[in-house]
């Protein structure tokens, strides 16, 4: 693994430690902190305010504050202020790589990638601030004339995951606040750092008081108790399909406005007539960006059998050279799982695939030594219906499975119960069709294995969630419509 005893593991000297409400900075109800640890050196990296529930509603007071007044910004306004924002994440592209790489573990390059990919949700969303728009026009019957306009839905609550802190943070708040909504986030507590350094960011970027609060903490008694505050309009939530499901219960309350994107266990298909280099391509990224912590992450491979042998061969090569060690060496292509107990699932889904008659080419091995790293790992032989091939397993590993007719391909990949992205790789365009049409996935990727971007939507469907993000629609996500019916003047 990569050195790291000469690593520089220093934060940004201006990064927050506290709680941001009303464009203030303050420290939790009696000085709780929490640490933040580091996943390759299992070190704290620091300690930051561990929000009580009755903070939580302090940031809804604040949120519930600044509202009207966002809302009756300038959309010009609005949108400058989220390209200034935009600016300065571009601007400051060196601390925030570090400071992910620190917190999650990727390694420095995939954090600078993550970046360019989650600043541009604030530029993206810049534009569509003076893009809403509404309708008018007269009624069937002639005698009515319909007005439809849009206003936001109000303050929103979202909760980000920690395998993609800036992007999680900004592919939400960026709409929300073009939208003229008012903001509070709750970044996951394993990687809450980067959200903090956003929220330092927009407030420079001259973000008025209140229209953006992050609460850091453990307790989820925090987010209970906004969620039950019927001030609250709105909940974004990116995470587990289990947790979302609770969520969503507690939601239903009040009738929340939702969106979620949860679980998924992508099938990255290759038929007969793939170009199968191009399919190891793609699979590298599909599999390996985040080291596998991805929702839209490659989890099934289901390979035609007259390729198979090949595409295996060359996959297992690639993942077997690629260097695992911290992020911050130099070198490393690999970083750490982001806590011991993610490891230990990850670990424990490729013994469950040994035990039922998987083969490992490569990987599959525990490290011993300081971080929570583990191998790339391949599996051939895997039964459709393992445990690995139905979890998602958020590593590096890489099932794989057979088939012999497209109908068998379908059947494997539309049977599990989520349905967030998948991989097609043939050089059929009448097959990629039927793929669109087949496929039980709200994104396919079509010979084509990074496809994330802020100008398109992304989500899922089935268990995978409700609503998209990103595109001109991540933005109709934060809007009311509202019809106005007039007499018809003439």
């Amino acid at each position: 693994m990569g050195d790291m005893t000469t690593a520089d593991r220093s934060l940004p000297s201006d990064l927050p430690s506290q709680l941001f409400i009303g464009g203030e900075w303050v420290d939790a109800d009696g000085g709780r902190t929490f640490d933040v640890i580091d996943p390759a050196t299992e070190e704290v990296l620091t300690s930051i305010a561990d929000a009580g529930p009755l903070q939580g509603i302090d940031a809804l007071d604040a949120a519930v504050a600044a509202q009207d007044a966002w809302a009756a910004t300038a959309p010009r306004e609005r949108g400058e202020i989220l390209l200034r924002g935009w600016e300065l994440i571009t601007e400051r592209r060196d601390d925030f790589a570090r400071l992910m790489t620190l917190e999650m573990g990727k390694p420095l390059a995939d954090a600078y990638g993550e970046v360019t990919y989650g600043a541009e949700f604030l530029r993206w969303f810049s534009e569509e601030a003076v893009r809403i728009r509404g309708d008018y026009g007269i009624l069937p019957e002639g005698k009515v004339r319909q007005l439809v306009t849009k206003r936001p839905v109000g303050p929103c609550l979202f909760i980000t995951p920690w395998n993609f802190p800036l992007a999680m943070s900004t592919r939400k708040a960026g709409p929300a606040l073009a939208a003229g909504c008012t903001v509070i986030i709750r970044p996951a507590s394993a990687t809450p750092l980067t959200t903090m350094l956003f929220a330092k960011v927009m407030q420079d970027a001259g973000l008025p008081a209140g229209v953006l609060n992050i609460i850091t903490g453990r307790s989820h008694d925090v987010t209970d108790k906004i969620l039950a505050d019927p001030r609250l309009r709105k909940l974004s939530f990116t995470g587990s399909t289990p947790v979302g499901q609770g969520l969503l219960a507690k939601a239903s309350e009040h009738v929340l406005r939702t969106s979620m994107e949860l679980g998924g266990n992508a099938p990255f298909i290759v038929f007969d007539d793939a170009d199968v280099d191009a399919a190891v391509e793609g699979a590298k990224g599909a599999k390996m960006r985040n080291m596998g912590e991805a929702c839209i992450a490659a989890n099934r491979f289901i390979l035609h059998e007259s390729v198979a042998e090949e595409f295996t061969e060359k996959f297992t090569k690639y993942m077997s050279g690629l260097t695992v060690g911290d992020g911050m060496a130099e070198g490393s292509e690999v970083g750490p799982l982001i806590t011991d107990h993610d490891r230990a699932k990850v670990h424990g889904l490729v013994e469950s695939a040994k035990a039922s008659g998987g083969t490992v080419l490569t990987g599959g091995e525990m490290p011993s030594g300081k971080g929570y790293f583990y191998p790339p790992t391949v599996i051939s032989g895997v039964a459709p219906d393992a445990e690995v091939m139905t979890t998602e397993i958020f590593g590096p590993v890489a099932p794989i499975t057979t088939f012999s007719t497209e109908e068998e391909a379908l059947a494997i990949a539309n049977s599990v119960p989520v349905g967030l992205a998948g991989y097609v790789y043939t050089r059929d365009v009448d097959r990629i069709q039927r793929m669109a049409a087949k496929l039980e996935t709200g994104m396919i990727g079509a010979n084509i294995g990074v496809f994330s971007n802020a100008a398109a939507p992304f989500g899922g469907v089935k268990e995978s969630g409700l609503g998209r993000e990103g595109s001109y629609q991540g933005i109709e996500e934060f809007l009311e419509t509202i019809y106005v019916a007039l007499p018809d003047p003439s």
